[in-house]
């Protein structure tokens, strides 16, 4: 998947969360020609490795630096 420059995913947001969804959803679609399985496997290959950064970083930080916060490795 081609890598997303920061801030992409959260632009124009005016047209609501469900037309980004829907819009995002037919990119991914159309990277991997339209393969639902591949397109699945490489999100949860993504999900994988961001858990993976996530414990890391999560390894490495101070927690001075960030005054008591962990990082959640699930969405709330």
């Amino acid at each position: 998947m081609r890598e997303q420059p920061i801030g992409e995913a959260v632009e124009n947001d005016e047209w609501g969360p469900g037309a980004m969804n829907r819009r995002e959803i037919e990119s991914v679609l159309a990277y991997h020609q339209q393969d639902a399985q591949a397109a699945i496997g490489t999100l949860l290959g993504d999900i994988k490795h961001l858990r993976r950064q996530l414990a890391l970083a999560e390894g490495v930080m101070s927690k001075g630096m960030v005054r008591g916060w962990l990082p959640d490795y699930e969405r709330r």
